[in-house]
């Protein structure tokens, strides 16, 4: 590969040089008796790095290093979307009954430690029927989706 670029580069150069303009990828591959998609794929692959540090502008002010996101980290307004999101769902929990809530929290994972839990767990932590507990959480969701509460989460969904 390196072979492959070097000669494309020496034969970029002495065009250059001739035709005082650089040449056409195609008249590259006239040159080379190459196949113009080779030249194109390599070229691709050889472009020269770009150091995160270089300068973006004329003031010297910024990098291309901070022109790119940082995955790991949360973006602002995801944060406060999220914050917004939570207060709202724990007001709208906040008016069914506390076992409705606990049952909701334990088996869609709402509690702080995030952890789902089945409807034998849910059931066994109520000393009651996994039955009973399917019946309950159906209840509250149903009370849920009435307007008066559906009505203060359907802006996040």
């Amino acid at each position: 590969m390196v072979e492959i670029i070097s000669k494309i580069n020496r034969a970029l150069r002495k065009m250059t040089h001739e035709m005082g303009r650089e040449p056409t990828l195609e008249e590259l591959s006239v040159e080379l008796t190459m196949p113009l998609e080779r030249i194109r794929k390599v070229m691709k692959i050889a472009r020269d790095p770009l150091s995160l540090e270089a300068s973006t502008g004329k003031d010297d002010s910024s990098t291309f290093g901070d022109c790119i996101e940082d995955k790991r980290v949360s973006r602002p307004e995801d944060a406060a979307i999220l914050a917004d999101l939570r207060g709202i769902t724990t007001n709208v929990l906040a008016t069914l009954t506390p076992k409705e809530e606990r049952i909701l929290r334990m088996s869609f994972g709402l509690d702080k430690d995030g952890q789902e839990h089945t409807l034998e767990e849910v059931g066994n932590f109520f000393n009651v029927t996994r039955e009973r507990i399917r019946q309950i959480e159906a209840k509250a969701l149903r009370k849920l989706k009435h307007p008066s509460r559906a009505r203060k989460l359907r802006g996040f969904f």
